[in-house]
């Protein structure tokens, strides 16, 4: 025999999340809508998430930089076999080198490692 109540079941219960509102329907759909719409700005790189340092990494790469990074105990040293393209040389030189060793650093992490094809 079931009861009917008209008092809402007590939150926390399986009563209560079996008695699904339509609001609760509306909130998780606008909560996926919202991770979704997230995801794909990260992963098509129009994102105002990139932090500068990201920005100057993929910069410089796009200009034709050849620079790698070598990241060994937690210790970022970068290696260089081929002479960058002038604009990849000229941004490195003026962009990069001129940061603090830190934000340096941070730069190189982004830089493909010399494990990476």
């Amino acid at each position: 025999m079931t009861s009917r109540s008209v008092e809402p079941p007590e939150s926390g219960t399986d009563d209560a999340r079996s008695a699904d509102t339509q609001q609760a329907e509306k909130d998780r759909r606008r909560t996926l809508e919202n991770a979704r719409n997230n995801v794909s700005a990260v992963i098509g790189g129009d994102s105002d998430t990139e932090t500068p340092s990201l920005k100057l990494a993929k910069e410089y790469l796009r200009l034709g930089g050849r620079r790698r990074s070598k990241i060994d105990d937690n210790i970022t040293t970068v290696r260089q076999w081929e002479e960058d393209p002038p604009e990849a040389e000229r941004f490195w030189k003026e962009r990069v080198e001129t940061l603090s060793k830190d934000q340096r650093k941070w730069v190189e992490d982004f830089l493909p490692t010399i494990n990476s094809p």
